[in-house]
């Protein structure tokens, strides 16, 4: 099977740096980097009574790992808003059951600015917040604030196919 079945003529891969991170509708704005969509299961050893003296080894339970998500710090108070939904200085009061889950579409896009590939994240919630990053008079980089979410698994959106390049 081909890489590209509708762009025969492709070779390349997509590239990882044209990208879009969007929550309850709307881009979130300044993304720099997400980390790696990774799920592991765990395996299960098992033996029988009668079994020679090795063990079978079967799935077991699936875990889907945080998500980091990192932008320049800017005045967009959308990673602090939702941060704020899962522990609030109000305390227990200031929490919202309802609201600090959260679906987001990771969308990827071709050169020509079309979506390629979009995933799903089901149930994300802010686990850990950097609102400011280590100050250094000294550096030459950007300020940096970050979000890891921990999240109840991910799929591909197969609606999204491939495009005819042009």
């Amino acid at each position: 099977m081909a890489m590209f079945p509708v762009n025969t003529h492709r070779l390349d891969p997509y590239r990882n740096y044209k990208f879009r991170v969007i929550a309850d509708g709307v881009p979130i704005p300044g993304i720099l980097r997400v980390s790696a969509l990774v799920h592991t299961i765990t395996p299960v050893d098992y033996r029988q009574g009668d079994s020679p003296n090795s063990y079978r080894v079967a799935p077991g339970m699936t875990r889907f790992a945080p998500i980091t998500i990192e932008r320049g710090l800017s005045h967009d108070t959308t990673f602090e808003d939702w941060a704020r939904l899962a522990f609030n200085v109000q305390g227990d009061a200031g929490m919202s059951l309802k609201n600090y889950r959260k679906d987001i579409l990771i969308n990827l896009y071709n050169m020509q600015g079309t979506v390629v590939l979009s995933y799903r994240v089901y149930r994300a919630w802010v686990a850990e917040y950097q609102a400011l990053p280590a100050l250094d008079a000294n550096a030459n980089c950007l300020a940096i604030e970050r979000i890891v979410l921990e999240h109840e698994g991910w799929e591909r959106d197969t609606a999204v196919s491939e495009p005819a390049e042009t």
